[in-house]
């Protein structure tokens, strides 16, 4: 099975097919898909310029799309090789049981679903290694009140994701699954409130 690299190689060799070039993108969706694969193809065409379903892209929008997804795997492989060191001093300082954004993280391994987006047609609009800086940056901070990509405060909990943890906080503003790590017990406590509405 071939890995991203390996894959992206496939994508940038403009002696293969452009099936097999878009074919190859998608595949590595399958190593490394930020906010699930349907919800990241979906940004990565949006941002690039060529449909979803468009069989024959141009070339360069492939290209553009893969320079994206392979600047945020950079920047999520410098966050995991940085946890990594982290815990490790953590269990040598004697801090044997990890914390709730291990618990997080270890949802994560690998980066698919980092930011998931339960809906494919709703994520955030900007790169997504400007999502990822954000949000590991959130992970480092005091747990908040608001979404740590596109600050939005209003937050909604859902249940019946279709990614672990199957229920949680999600920002009706940018559409990721807000990592519980990142927010303050009373911003928990209102997105699990029931909501009304209201009529005139």
């Amino acid at each position: 099975m071939a890995g991203f690299r390996s894959l992206a190689r496939q994508v940038r060799d403009g002696q293969n097919d452009l099936a097999l070039r878009r074919y190859s993108l998608r595949k590595c969706l399958e190593r490394f898909a930020p906010y699930g694969h349907r919800a990241t193809w979906d940004h990565l065409c949006r941002r690039a310029g060529f449909g979803p379903e468009d069989r024959s892209p141009d070339p360069a929008r492939l290209t553009a799309a893969l320079d994206e997804l392979e600047a945020a795997r950079a920047v999520w492989l410098a966050y995991e090789t940085e946890f990594a060191h982290r815990r490790k001093q953590e269990k040598h300082d004697g801090l044997r049981r990890p914390g709730s954004v291990h618990d997080w993280h270890r949802l994560t391994w690998g980066g698919h679903g980092v930011a998931w987006c339960d809906d494919p047609h709703v994520h955030p609009a900007e790169p997504l290694a400007d999502v990822l800086r954000r949000l590991i940056a959130a992970l480092g901070r005091e747990p908040g009140s608001r979404c740590p990509v596109c600050a939005s405060a209003d937050i909604v909990w859902k249940y019946d994701l279709a990614h672990e943890p199957s229920a949680g906080p999600v920002c009706t503003g940018c559409g990721i699954v807000v990592p519980q790590p990142v927010l303050a017990p009373g911003s928990l406590a209102r997105a699990r409130r029931p909501r009304t509405l209201v009529t005139v």
